[in-house]
């Protein structure tokens, strides 16, 4: 009782009054106090329909002065209505009951899983902790926090604001974004999004974007807007309802009528066998039975809540899907295009191998340019400062001249250093060394002397070789890289994750052609997807039947024209992703044919006088509950989850 809602609870007490009425009527008439049949007997076998079933029949009476005549209220009224006028009292009660019993619980399924999604999505802080200028602490509502302000954010609360750390230490829990269990740690420096849940120290955050353009806005956006783009399932259903319940009433119309006209018009010598022994009550008995196994609430509801869990389940691993027609469709892809930077890569550069020449150590090698490109913040001398062991004391660098296009020449420790790339060497007049490896090749001038070369080179991720195995090992035919960078790095890394066909040094006009041809290529009912996270993947994402973007890193543009977006930049994520829609698919298959073969079936008994109104009770609102349990499947996830 206490899960139950207001009106759940209200509905329960109704079922529970009408029943306890129902089964005293019963025993009247069972001890003969009530006659069988009578003006008395259906007063008294009124009060507990009346009781559980008023609401139908004013919804009924209300949609059809709307003009929505066909629904399940029309239906199980008529049915109803119907019983009553055949003297079949205690079952058109039975019935009603019945039905309020499966909608309730129809009802709490559906909250439930509503529920699930709510408490996923219930990630927006109600306040902020806005710091004075003079360290004073008000909280305020996080739109009214302006970009560049100090909030705080306490132990145990959630990050309301997307920002950068510039005070305190600690481990965020992540999961409610990305579905990963593991802790975050956070320094001053890092950026952190909203929505995480601050574990341990107190931070200092510097707010970076709005309110209204914080990854936590932008979630509940995605995930609130997702039930308007609909899968073809979900289409064909609303379709289906419209034409499917005016029919049935017009075969139970038949089904009542014809036989009654053969009745009155065929003599009874001459009557076939399945007129023998009836009258128009019987028929009218069966045509209502007909209408009440023929509810299509089974399929109405459950196929949407099939999706709306589906998508609720990718979000606990942190996949966000923009619309079940993009699940759906995810379940039919062939090929995969991937950029590389940033999805397959890390997008970060990092020093891959050190070669010294014969009088000098890696460590000299590496220390020496190191030094030289210390006032540098390109992304090439980040990295080798990075990879440097020793900290480099700046005091020992002088006379730094920086060549573009070239490199950096200094004075340190009274030596010149050169640090660039083969046209600094030749500038120099020095004799440089190629090499074999894949990257970005720095080489290292000492006095003039050739000390060696550094490699560098930005890694695949992790995941990225097991993203791949894991995709062709689901069904995906085809994985294609295309990427702007050099043709060497390109074949290296398709190598590496074995990725069928990559083109490299391609523009993003290039990257939409090549996806041209690859669309125009695939078999009629494929689909093809995308996946990248820059800004120039932007116009690849709105073109293929799928766009994937990377959300924890990627662009603001990539995200906005994707389809389906990972917040934690995993790239084994799509094959999750995946795997989600194929089971949501086959839930959402099983659910229509399992309730098409049980109505049909009983219809096919109802209108030969085998089914009672049981069977009709149960093709209703039996299917109905059996079909929104198995909907409910889709909410579980735990399997999926890495």
């Amino acid at each position: 009782m206490n899960n139950l809602t207001k009106k759940q609870k209200k509905m329960l007490r109704r079922i529970i009054v009408s029943a306890v009425l129902l089964v005293l009527v019963k025993v009247l008439c069972a001890t003969s106090i009530l006659p069988e049949h009578g003006l008395l007997t259906a007063l008294c076998f009124l009060a507990p329909y009346a009781v559980i079933g008023w609401d139908v029949l004013y919804k009924a009476v209300r949609n059809i002065c709307n003009g929505q005549v066909f629904d399940e209220n029309f239906l199980m009224a008529l049915a109803t209505v119907g019983a009553f006028a055949t003297a079949e009292y205690a079952e058109a009660v039975f019935v009603m009951l019945f039905y309020q019993v499966g909608e309730l619980f129809q009802d709490y399924a559906v909250g439930k899983s509503r529920q699930s999604i709510a408490a996923l999505m219930d990630i927006r802080p109600d306040t902020a902790n806005l710091e004075g200028e003079n360290g004073e602490i008000e909280e305020v509502d996080p739109e009214d926090v302006p970009v560049g302000a100090v909030i705080v954010v306490k132990p145990g609360e959630r990050v309301p604001l997307d920002g950068e750390v510039i005070e305190g230490t600690s481990a965020l829990d992540t999961a409610a974004l990305t579905g990963e269990s593991v802790p975050r740690d956070v320094v001053p420096g890092d950026a952190v999004i909203s929505g995480c849940v601050n574990q341990s120290g107190v931070l200092r955050v510097k707010v970076t974007k709005p309110c209204e353009e914080s990854t936590v806005s932008k979630i509940l956006d995605l995930v609130e807007n997702a039930s308007e783009k609909k899968a073809s399932s979900e289409n064909f259903i609303t379709r289906f309802a419209r034409y499917y319940t005016p029919c049935v009433v017009l075969a139970a119309t038949a089904l009542f009528l014809l036989p009654t006209i053969a009745l009155a018009l065929i003599p009874a010598a001459s009557q076939p066998g399945f007129l023998v022994g009836t009258g128009w009550t019987d028929w009218l008995h069966r045509a209502l039975i007909f209408l009440v196994i023929s509810c299509p609430c089974a399929l109405v509801i459950s196929v949407p809540l099939s999706f709306f869990g589906g998508i609720g389940g990718a979000s606990k691993c942190g996949i966000l899907v923009k619309g079940s027609n993009y699940l759906e469709a995810l379940a039919r892809t062939e090929t995969v295009i991937f950029d590389k930077t940033g999805t397959l890569t890390k997008g970060t550069f990092s020093v891959t191998a050190v070669h010294p020449e014969e009088g000098f150590t890696q460590e000299q090698v590496l220390e020496y340019a190191a030094l030289a490109e210390h006032w540098s913040d390109h992304p090439i001398s980040l990295s080798l400062k990075a990879a440097c062991k020793a900290e480099p004391d700046a005091a020992r660098v002088s006379d730094v001249e920086e060549i573009a296009g070239h490199g950096v020449c200094a004075k340190v420790d009274g030596k010149t250093v050169c640090v660039g790339n083969s046209r600094l060497m030749e500038r120099q007049n020095v004799n440089w060394l190629p090499c074999e490896l894949p990257g970005t090749i720095v080489h290292v001038t000492v006095d003039g002397f050739y000390a060696g070369h550094i490699v560098i080179s930005d890694l695949p991720k992790e995941d990225a070789k097991a993203a791949i195995a894991d995709l062709k090992a689901s069904g995906v035919k085809k994985t294609v890289m295309l990427t702007g960078d050099a043709e060497a790095v390109a074949k290296n890394v398709a190598a590496e994750l074995g990725v069928d066909e990559y083109h490299a040094e391609l523009l993003p006009a290039d990257k939409v052609e090549w996806t041209e041809k690859l669309l125009s290529a695939k078999t009629a009912g494929a689909k093809v997807a995308f996946v990248g996270d820059g800004i120039n993947d932007a116009p690849v994402l709105s073109r293929v039947d799928i766009g994937i973007a990377m959300g924890a890193l990627g662009s603001d543009a990539a995200i906005e024209a994707a389809d389906i977006v990972l917040m934690d930049d995993k790239p084994s994520k799509i094959a999750t992703a995946m795997r989600i829609s194929r089971k949501t698919l086959r839930i959402v298959n099983q659910n229509i044919w399992f309730a098409l073969g049980v109505k049909f079936a009983v219809l096919v008994l109802g209108a030969f006088g085998v089914a009672t109104m049981w069977e009709a009770v149960f093709a209703d609102v039996g299917v109905a509950f059996i079909a929104i349990l198995n909907a409910t499947r889709c909410l579980r996830v735990d399997e999926f989850r890495k």
